[in-house]
């Protein structure tokens, strides 16, 4: 089935902003969790900045040129297919990357700096997905 590059466009900024609103969920989930082990906000508070940094780097280091390389890859698509938004080994990537974040979640359970620190990997995931939506995805299509 042919479509549009525009759609193939949006596909791909809607599975970038599913990415973000799971991974924020996550995260506040298990902030809340370290918080309930360990009430000192000042320590959960660094953590959420350091989460936010890190996701600004990756942001301008990663996020947005893979984002602007697979804008490129769609406008240079000849005959785009709907499934074509993102190439096949970026879904097993994606399938394999869901599945280690689930399995070190339920790992970290009742381990404050377990964790903390999948929820500031979450987080800087999240905040990378939304910022280099914006910054990408928008201008271009």
């Amino acid at each position: 089935m042919k479509v549009s590059r525009k759609v193939l466009k949006y596909l791909a900024m809607i599975v970038w902003y599913i990415g973000f609103i799971m991974l924020s969920i996550k995260s506040y989930a298990l902030f809340e969790e370290a918080y309930d082990i360990n009430s000192n906000l000042l320590y959960i508070s660094s953590f959420l900045v350091v989460g936010l940094v890190l996701g600004l780097v990756k942001t301008k280091y990663i996020f947005i040129p893979a984002c602007l390389k697979n804008l490129k890859r769609i406008d240079s698509l000849e005959n785009p297919k709907l499934w074509q938004f993102y190439r096949i080994p970026f879904f097993l990537f994606l399938f394999s990357m869901i599945t280690l974040g689930a399995y070190l979640s339920h790992l970290a359970q009742g381990n404050y700096i377990f964790l903390v620190s999948v929820g500031i990997v979450d987080m800087a995931l999240a905040i990378a997905l939304l910022y280099s939506g914006f910054k990408s995805s928008w201008d271009t299509i």
